[in-house]
């Protein structure tokens, strides 16, 4: 019986170790951990997005157009009534590569872009619109809403927000060019590289509305941290210190009432830079652990035994037993 106990727990304690073996070896998810990168040769998602419009017409209008790419996001709004001459375009990409060759440095790379063009003309005006032919072809509906536009680009890598709206306004003549991008390359040793680029351009007229404009650029960025996402965890206490809002190392806030001739070009870049060399992570050719950099001991406030080669009389020790013993003990033949 106590046999077959033994045998039992044994078993057991094998089970439990091959699954931990399996478990380290088992390659990391892709996604799962950003710091710890599955081990392949390339991995490559490119997505892209390209919008082009053109409306003329007149009488109640609504758009709303919202883009996401990486580190970045965009969106835009206009309603009223009236006549409206517009053309639009916008293009987005995410790329997201991962070289992790065998034997050659490792290579990571996320680029992202949004670029949007406009070119747009709005008159006010109320607008008659007859339905069917029963109560409301005699009644028809009434529109009767003021023109309103609003343009934000944000770009979380760079900590940098654009705003742009108007409101109340019976007339808007706009040309409006946004360009968003942020790039993370890293090679593992010794090269780490992250942008993160903002830029808005506006030239309107507005005929007896209100115009705001507002900037905001963060005292800290994220252009060196890898996948840094839109929208990203706001309860984290580490996101909540770069809040722009929180701590703002550019802080703009506009807003003209009336009638007006408005040129801007507003740019924000952020870049970030890092050229290192990588220590060895123990330089036993040209020293021991005295000459592991400090960041890297991570065993504990005393392991100099193990790292200075004097613990070698000690594992010879254990191997053949204390050396004043006579015939010395050995652990095994």
């Amino acid at each position: 019986m106590k046999r077959v106990v033994l045998l039992l727990a044994v078993m057991v304690i094998i089970g439990m170790s091959s699954a931990k073996v399996a478990e380290v070896l088992q390659p990391y998810e892709y996604g799962k951990d950003p710091f710890k990168p599955a081990p392949y040769e390339v991995a490559e998602k490119n997505v892209t997005f390209n919008f082009e419009q053109d409306v003329q017409g007149s009488g109640y209008f609504m758009t709303y157009r919202y883009a996401k790419a990486g580190a970045l996001a965009f969106k835009d709004y206009v309603h009223g009534s009236g006549s409206i001459d517009n053309e639009f375009v916008m293009f987005t990409q995410e790329l997201n590569k991962n070289t992790h060759p065998i034997e050659a440095n490792w290579v990571d790379e996320n680029v992202s872009c949004i670029s949007v063009k406009e070119d747009n003309v709005m008159v006010y005006s109320p607008y008659q619109f007859a339905i069917g032919a029963g109560y409301y072809a005699v009644n028809p509906l009434v529109f009767d809403s003021l023109l309103k536009e609003k343009t934000w680009i944000k770009n979380y890598r760079a900590g940098t927000s654009m705003h742009h709206e108007v409101e109340y306004a019976h007339g808007i003549d706009k040309e409006l060019e946004v360009l968003a991008k942020e790039k993370y390359f890293k090679e593992y040793d010794p090269f780490l590289e992250g942008v993160g680029y903002t830029q808005m351009k506006i030239n309107e007229h507005v005929d007896n509305g209100k115009v705001h404009f507002g900037v905001l650029q963060a005292a800290g960025d994220y252009a060196s941290v890898p996948g840094f996402p839109a929208y990203p965890d706001y309860k984290s206490s580490w996101f909540s210190e770069l809040r722009a809002y929180k701590n703002p190392a550019i802080e703009i806030d506009e807003d003209y009432f009336g009638t007006y001739d408005i040129t801007k070009n507003m740019t924000l870049n952020v870049p970030y830079k890092l050229t290192q060399k990588s220590e060895d992570w123990l330089p036993c050719c040209s020293g021991g652990w005295a000459d592991v950099p400090r960041g890297k001991y991570g065993f504990g406030s005393d392991a100099t035994g193990i790292f200075d080669c004097s613990c070698l009389s000690k594992a010879r020790a254990g191997m053949y037993g204390p050396t004043n013993v006579n015939p010395p003990f050995k652990a095994w033949a």
